[in-house]
C-alpha cells in the first residue's frame, strides 16, 4: 500500500502547537493558527496564539498576554473566520487571581483583526448583575466558531449564576448548553464591576436544557459538540435554506440511564427577539432562555436500540445535506454515520475491524470526510464503500485533523519527543 508522505511543519519541541479540532487554516490556506497551552496548565495558564506559514514555516503571534498566571485569565481554542483575516478565541476574564480562576463559566470569545492586532475586540458581554441585560451572557462561552458567511459565531456556554445557584442549594444547574452571536450590535454594560464588560457582538443562548430530563422524552441535560450546518445552512422540507447547528443532547432512556444523540437547532436571523420560553438575558433562577424562531429536534434515537449514545462533535457536509457523527455498529464498533438534517435518512458510512478513533471533517465541496483510524489518516466518499489510507499506521496516532478551504491539505497533531523524552504537540500536513 502506498501511503501520502506527510511533512512536519513546526519542529521547536520546546511547545504544543494545539489545532484543538478547530477552523484552523486561513481564508487563503496560507496559514494554520493554533494555540500554546500545555497539558497541566490547560487554557486558563496560556498566554499566547500564534500562527504558522503552511509554505515557509514562519510563525507570527497573533496574541499575547504580559502578565498571564497560573490561575488566568488565558487563551485559547481558537479558529479562523472563513471570510476575513480574523480569528476567535476563548479568552478569560481580566480580573482572574488565585481565589476567582479561569473557569468554565469565567471566560468570554476575543476577535482578534490581523490588521489591528493591538486592539482586541471583545465578542460576548457579560453582565451578572440584575437587571441582566439581553445580549449579553452571564458567564463562559466556549469553541467559538465562525459561521460559514462569517455573519455569526457559535459557542458552547456554562453560566456563572446557575453555578452560584447549584454551589448554593446543592441542585445540578450548571448545564453546559449551546449559543451563537451576531456581529449586528454592540451590547453596553456598565463597567464599574470588573466581573462585566460590553461586547461588541449581540449574544444569545440557542438550545434548552433542564436539570432532570422526563425518561424516555426529548428534553435534553446537556448540548455540546456542536457545529454549522452547511457553509449557508440547510435546505428545509419547503426548500428554503435554514441557518441552523447540529449537536449532540444528553437524553434519559425509559430506564432514566443518560444517552447521548444528535439533535439539530433551527437559528434565526434574528436573534434579538424574546419567545413565549422566557427572557433572553435569563432570570436569577432560569438560564437565558433562546430567541423567538430557534427550534430544537432531536434526529437520533439510539436510547431504544442494543447500541445506544452518539458521540463526536457533528460535523456538516459543504450544504448541509449530512450531519456526521460517531455511533456503535452491531458489532459494537465505533463508526462514521450520517443523517439528513431532517431526520429523513441514516446511513452507515464507515465498516471498519476496529474504532474510528476521531471525529470526521469534511470537504469543502464534495461529499468525501477525513477521520483517524487504526491510528492512520482515513479519506473516503460517504456514498462510496471503498476508502483510502492516506498515512502510515504508527503508535502515535494523528490529532485534530481539519482541512483545507482548497481541499488539498490536510494538517494534523502529532506528539514528538525532545531529547529528554518530553512529548509536544506538532503540526503535521498532508498534500493531496
Amino acid at each position: 500500500m502506498e501511503f501520502k508522505k506527510e511533512r512536519q511543519l513546526t519542529t521547536d519541541l520546546t511547545y504544543n502547537h494545539d489545532l484543538d479540532n478547530n477552523d484552523n487554516f486561513s481564508p487563503d490556506d496560507q496559514w494554520l493558527v493554533y494555540d500554546t497551552r500545555t497539558e497541566k496548565g490547560g487554557i486558563g495558564g496560556n498566554a499566547t496564539i500564534e500562527k504558522v506559514h503552511v509554505a515557509t514555516g514562519e510563525k507570527k503571534v497573533l496574541y499575547h498576554l504580559d502578565k498571564n498566571t497560573a490561575y488566568g485569565p488565558g487563551v485559547g481554542a481558537v479558529s479562523y473566520s472563513h471570510t476575513e483575516n480574523k480569528v476567535a478565541f476563548i479568552h478569560g476574564l481580566m480580573n482572574s487571581s488565585k481565589d476567582n480562576p479561569y473557569e468554565q463559566w469565567r471566560r468570554t470569545g476575543v476577535i482578534i483583526d490581523e490588521n489591528q492586532l493591538n486592539e482586541p475586540i471583545f465578542m460576548d458581554a457579560r453582565d451578572i448583575e440584575l437587571p441582566f441585560t439581553p445580549g449579553a451572557l452571564r458567564g463562559g462561552t466556549h469553541r467559538h466558531e465562525w459561521s460559514g458567511d462569517g455573519k455569526f459565531i457559535g459557542f458552547t456556554y456554562n453560566d456563572a449564576i446557575m453555578k452560584q445557584l447549584e454551589d448554593s442549594t446543592g441542585a445540578i444547574l450548571n448545564l453546559r448548553t449551546i449559543g451563537v452571536s451576531k456581529a449586528e450590535s454592540k451590547v453596553i454594560i456598565d463597567p464599574e464591576n470588573p466581573e462585566n464588560f460590553s461586547g461588541d457582538w449581540f449574544s444569545t443562548l440557542v438550545v434548552e436544557v433542564v436539570p432532570e430530563p422526563q425518561p424516555g422524552s426529548d428534553e435534553i441535560s446537556r448540548a455540546a459538540g456542536d457545529s454549522w450546518v452547511g457553509t449557508y445552512g440547510y435546505t428545509d422540507r419547503n426548500g428554503k435554506k435554514q441557518r441552523a447547528r447540529g449537536f449532540i443532547g444528553t437524553v434519559k432512556n425509559s430506564d432514566g440511564q443518560n444517552v447521548d444523540e444528535v439533535y439539530i437547532v433551527d437559528i434565526p436571523e434574528d436573534i434579538t427577539l424574546s419567545s413565549e420560553k422566557g427572557l433572553l438575558q435569563g432570570t436569577e433562577s432560569d438560564l437565558p432562555s433562546p430567541p423567538k424562531g430557534a427550534s430544537q429536534r432531536r434526529l437520533t434515537f439510539t436510547a431504544k436500540t442494543e447500541q445506544p449514545g452518539c458521540e463526536g462533535i457533528v460535523r456538516s457536509s459543504f450544504d448541509g445535506a449530512w450531519l456526521a457523527y460517531l455511533a456503535y455498529d452491531q458489532n459494537h464498533i465505533k463508526q462514521v454515520f450520517c443523517i439528513s438534517p431532517t431526520g429523513d435518512q441514516t446511513i452507515q458510512v464507515s465498516f471498519h475491524k476496529s474504532d474510528v478513533q476521531s471525529g470526521v471533517r469534511w470537504h469543502s465541496s464534495e461529499h468525501k470526510i477525513i477521520y483517524v483510524q487504526n491510528n492512520s489518516v482515513i479519506q473516503r466518499d460517504i456514498h462510496s464503500e471503498g476508502f483510502e489510507v492516506l498515512t502510515e499506521p504508527s503508535d502515535n496516532a494523528p490529532t485534530n485533523l481539519v482541512w483545507s478551504h482548497d481541499g488539498k491539505t490536510i494538517a494534523y497533531n502529532r506528539l514528538v519527543e525532545n531529547e529528554e523524552g518530553i512529548s509536544t504537540k506538532q503540526i503535521y500536513l498532508l498534500e493531496l
